[in-house]
């Protein structure tokens, strides 16, 4: 059992039936990909990130985008993202709604932080980028969903290498005052340190003021769950995460998985830091989806288990 909760909680943004699959070679059924999402809020996710609306052809896991909103479950306090890479995405995850508003609650945008990896992942150069979440962000918002942005490659860029950290300041700012109500740093291909993220993290809430920081961590070199105390001490209180430690980028050569969630509530919760998930629950569905996805899911705490003490009580 963890130690009884003595820090500001953070909230954990579940990412595996988005991120986490989108990299698949093999087709996970729309019905195991909802089995997934149910199992997801049975362990306390209160944000999941479901689907991504972009070209099948490019993403063919993400192909039955529509039928799986179609299909979420009707869960209190659980808000639904729906990953958007141009306003063609955004039209798409406004349509998904029905008439009652039921589906998508939030429109998750991205902006690349080079010419290199935008013109590769959504044929974007960084000042058209700009251009497009701006508009993106307003036609989101004026659909009644919630609306942010993901930069990604902020740490570093699988094809320029390093990204300065002065350059992800300043889009973080401009898509503050675009309308962004939530900005992720995004360590897409996973070479970020805690130093590096830990300064970055402070200087961008330092410079956007209220507007809340998520840190989005893939954990190439084994250093995400490092990354992620960093970005706490600084002030980060959101993080993503997929179940088991699923994920890459096709777009982003060398890119692992995502920071397992398990890894997150375990670093978290044993750290006193409260997340609103349950562990035991997280290891049982980890272990359920290995048997849809057929292999042992990446989580290292996904294989360990929780760490039980006799006698220690919350």
């Amino acid at each position: 059992m963890s130690p009884a909760p003595r820090l500001d909680p953070v909230q954990i943004v579940e990412v595996s039936p988005r991120d986490g699959l989108q990299n698949e070679k093999g087709w996970v059924e729309t019905v195991d990909k909802l089995a997934l999402i149910a199992r997801l809020v049975a362990m306390g996710a209160t944000r999941i990130e479901v689907a991504s609306f972009v070209n099948p052809r490019r993403v063919p896991q993400m192909a039955d985008a529509e039928a799986v909103v179609a299909g979420l479950p009707d869960a209190e306090g659980v808000r639904y993202i729906g990953l958007c890479l141009n306003e063609r995405g955004v039209d798409r995850a406004i349509a998904s709604r029905d008439g009652s508003g039921r589906g998508l609650d939030e429109a998750g945008c991205v902006l690349v932080s080079t010419d290199g990896f935008g013109i590769v992942n959504q044929g974007q150069t960084v000042a058209d980028g700009i251009a497009a979440n701006t508009l993106m962000l307003a036609k989101a918002r004026a659909a009644g969903l919630s609306a942010q942005v993901t930069i990604s490659a902020a740490f570093g860029c699988p094809y320029e290498g390093h990204v300065p950290a002065e350059r992800v300041i300043e889009l973080a700012a401009r898509m503050a005052d675009a309308g962004a109500q939530e900005i992720a740093l995004a360590d897409t291909i996973g070479v970020g340190v805690p130093s590096q993220v830990g300064d970055l993290v402070g200087a961008v809430i330092d410079k956007i003021g209220d507007v809340p920081i998520r840190l989005h961590l893939h954990d190439t070199r084994g250093l995400a769950p490092a990354n992620a105390w960093a970005g706490y001490q600084a002030g980060c209180r959101v993080f993503d995460s997929a179940l088991g430690g699923l994920g890459g980028c096709p777009f982003a050569p060398g890119a692992a998985g995502n920071v397992g969630t398990e890894e997150l509530v375990y670093l978290f919760g044993r750290s006193g830091v409260a997340t609103g998930l349950d562990i035991d629950a997280a290891v049982a569905a980890n272990r359920w989806f290995a048997g849809i996805m057929g292999r042992e899911l990446p989580s290292r705490v996904g294989k360990a288990g929780d760490f039980i003490i006799k006698g220690e009580t919350v």
